[in-house]
């Protein structure tokens, strides 16, 4: 109980000193959203299909309910053993996520359609752990962006810093000058976010989407020639600012709402 009330007020301490950013329709700052990140470890030879179906008919549609309206459903492109399924949820505030998570697990319709999920035994477990993060959007994009429908993948990207300081002037090369660059180089955002609770802190992770993996690697190369990112690498308080980047490949579930 005292790590929740811990967990709970360090994001809250976070969510206070975020300054928002300039929305495009007014001079008033927009809150920022918080994301949730979930990884399924799938045990081998496991049922995938039952995890897949709690998503589809219980959890997601609970979220909906409540008005957490873009949930994402991700698989890896290339397939991992065991095999992975993520899942992204966005909320307004740590409240909204209190307050939501305590409706859905009172709900009736979830405790109905999730009947199938929960009589799972041990012997047929579907998944061996999930592990779940927590970030904050940053200043330069509060808020996640559906992209558009049709054939995608998507890249998510971690970014690890030797300190809280690297991450932190990270952040501040993106808020300062590489969005502009991103979207000059149709490396369409979907979120930013700073990782504030998990593990391999202090990190932040991103997520960005092309139609396939020839556009990812022709406007990745124009993103590296591009001028404008040629001088933000250079300037010497960005140095050092990431010590190992990670990325993921992946592509939405049928029934992803991302």
């Amino acid at each position: 109980m005292q790590r929740r009330q811990f967990l709970q007020s360090s994001i809250i301490a976070a969510s206070a000193i975020s300054t928002g950013m300039e929305s495009t329709n007014n001079d008033q700052k927009e809150a920022k959203e918080f994301y949730e990140w979930r990884e399924y470890d799938m045990h081998f030879g496991s049922d995938q299909a039952q995890l897949e179906n709690y998503f589809k008919t219980a959890l997601i549609p609970a979220y909906n309910k409540y008005g957490i309206k873009a949930i994402g459903v991700f698989k890896e492109l290339s397939k991992s053993e065991p095999a992975k399924i993520y899942l992204l949820i966005p909320y307004a505030s740590i409240d909204n996520y209190t307050s939501v998570n305590a409706k859905v697990k009172a709900d009736e319709d979830y405790l109905k359609n999730s009947q199938a999920y929960t009589a799972i035994s041990a012997d047929k477990a579907v998944y061996s752990r999930f592990n779940s993060w927590f970030m904050i959007a940053f200043d330069g994009m509060p808020k996640l962006i559906v992209p558009d429908s049709g054939p995608r993948i998507f890249e998510l990207r971690t970014y690890e810093g030797y300190s809280e300081d690297a991450v932190r002037r990270k952040i501040k090369m993106f808020n300062d000058g590489e969005f502009p660059i991103f979207y000059r180089t149709k490396l369409t955002p979907v979120f930013f976010g700073e990782v504030i609770s998990g593990k391999n802190l202090p990190r932040l992770t991103y997520m960005i989407t092309f139609k396939n993996l020839e556009e990812r690697d022709k406007n990745w190369a124009a993103f590296g020639a591009d001028p404008d990112w040629k001088r933000l690498l250079a300037d010497p308080q960005y140095a050092n600012t990431v010590s190992n980047i990670i990325k993921i490949f992946l592509e939405p579930t049928v029934y992803s709402q991302v």
